[in-house]
């Protein structure tokens, strides 16, 4: 029996989809020639919509905008939401098809708390609850020879910032011992004379815009308030887990920084004005220094760049002295397999080896022996079609994410052989796929977990004929 009990009757109303209908059906959401019946699938939340609706080109290098979309499509979006917010429910997919005399079937996919988002087609399937990616559950290792750097030099960095900021006011020993209370971790020396020199004031009726920027240019970065402050561990850059597992936390033997998503003891300070931000470093890398500043790109999710040796030649303008090669010289844990990059999944095998991804391919389906019981091939991501036999997935014995075809996983289903070492799933359909059968095996896949099914529910209409 199919549980409808997240749906109230706004979203469950055909009337509260059909503007939207109108318009895939009379804008043409694909070529009215090239099937019988337009088909539609997208998705919908409170905060944004993605759907099939051809818009006006946008200027070069700006991405589209709320005041971008049409009038017609913005109204017939926001009805949806507000039907969305009435239910409490935070996103839905749709798949739907329109036929030429105007009756229409939309079939909602409603929220599991085991699946996350997709759009369309059900999201990735979330196993194990509370399980976390790898790289996420990465802590950083242990460098007890770890030291400041020769520049580290407090009583310099104090002057420097009172010559530029002869006027400032700032936090007294109480509100830095009040931060390192809140944090949970000591801040370096350098860090609290930057704040008793130099703190921002934070946003609000008492801000002192002026003296904000004026410490900001001191400094060389968007300085955080004190109250501001945060540790960057792995929770502060949260990743959707098709996209987290695919990436690996490693550390060269000459690294300078730890190759992890976050750490206990980055303690983010400020901003470089693009998003990024700056970060002291107190658990470095096997050559770099406890104090030193790094910048945590707000474009990737693992890493972090050294930017300079101490927070002192941070401030006075000097670069870092450190450098390394960047993989020691070690093979990638992450391997590409398609018609660009390797040419085998033999290419990709070593021992180190802990996402395999393969993708578009024009040759005989590949077999996964030589990377059989790695013993750290942990993700594998394969194209549909790719695979020559998907139980060699049975051989992998650390997998813990698997994204594969449905006809992949109707393999492993039929033969009793979903490895139960996952932790996440993703079925990889093509964008011209039916999602209802695709929905009906993630179903199939989360009742071995014992995990709650994705919920559908039918509406039926009609338009009127096309015109």
């Amino acid at each position: 029996m199919v549980d409808h009990s997240f749906l109230v009757p706004a979203v469950c109303q055909f009337a509260t989809w059909e503007p939207l209908l109108r318009l895939f059906r009379d804008g043409g959401a694909q070529e009215r020639a090239a099937a019988p019946a337009i088909r539609v699938a997208g998705r919908i939340s409170r905060e944004s919509w993605s759907l099939p609706l051809r818009r006006r080109l946008q200027e070069s290098g700006r991405a589209a905008q709320v005041e971008d979309m049409p009038r017609d499509e913005t109204e017939a979006a926001e009805r949806v939401q507000r039907a969305l917010a009435d239910a409490g429910v935070d996103t839905v997919s749709f798949t739907g098809k329109i036929a030429p005399d105007g009756k229409a079937v939309l079939r909602l996919l409603g929220p599991s708390p085991a699946v996350e988002p997709g759009s369309g087609q059900p999201g990735t399937l979330l196993l194990v609850e509370g399980a976390l990616p790898q790289p996420w559950r990465r802590l950083p290792d242990p460098m007890p020879a770890a030291v400041p750097a020769p520049s580290a030099d407090a009583a310099l960095l104090e002057r420097t910032l009172r010559e530029r900021l002869p006027d400032a006011i700032g936090a007294t020993e109480a509100e830095n011992a009040a931060a390192e209370a809140r944090l949970g971790v000591p801040l370096p020396e350098e860090l609290k004379v930057l704040y008793r020199v130099a703190r921002p004031w934070p946003e609000g009726p008492a801000a002192d815009d002026e003296a904000s920027e004026r410490a900001c240019e001191a400094v060389g970065c968007e300085l955080f308030a004190l109250d501001d402050l945060y540790v960057a561990d792995a929770p502060s850059r949260p990743c959707p887990w098709m996209f987290a597992a695919k990436e690996a936390a490693v550390t060269p033997p000459d690294a300078a920084v730890q190759g992890l998503v976050g750490s206990p003891g980055w303690i983010a300070f400020g901003d470089n004005g693009g998003g990024d931000r700056l970060a002291v470093d107190l658990t470095p890398g096997p050559r770099g220094h406890a104090g030193q500043i790094i910048l945590l790109s707000h474009e990737e999710y693992v890493g972090a760049s050294l930017v300079a040796d101490s927070l002192t030649d941070l401030v006075r303008g000097q670069d870092s002295t450190q450098h390394h090669d960047g993989d020691g010289g070690r093979p990638p844990a992450v391997a590409h397999v398609n018609i660009r990059s390797l040419p085998s999944v033999e290419a990709a095998a070593h021992p180190g080896l802990e996402v395999l991804s393969i993708g578009l391919w024009d040759a005989e389906p590949l077999s996964l022996a030589p990377v059989a019981a790695l013993p750290r091939l942990r993700t594998l991501a394969a194209h549909p079609g790719t695979l020559a036999d998907p139980l060699e997935i049975g051989e992998l014995t650390a997998l813990e994410f698997l994204e594969i075809g449905p006809v992949e996983w109707r393999v492993l289903l039929d033969a009793g052989a979903v490895p139960r070492s996952l932790s996440a799933a993703v079925i990889k359909a093509r964008g011209d796929e039916d999602p209802l059968p695709i929905v009906a095996v993630a179903n199939e896949i989360l009742s071995l977990w014992d995990r709650p099914h994705i919920i559908q529910h039918r509406l039926a209409g009609t338009l009127g004929p096309m015109r």
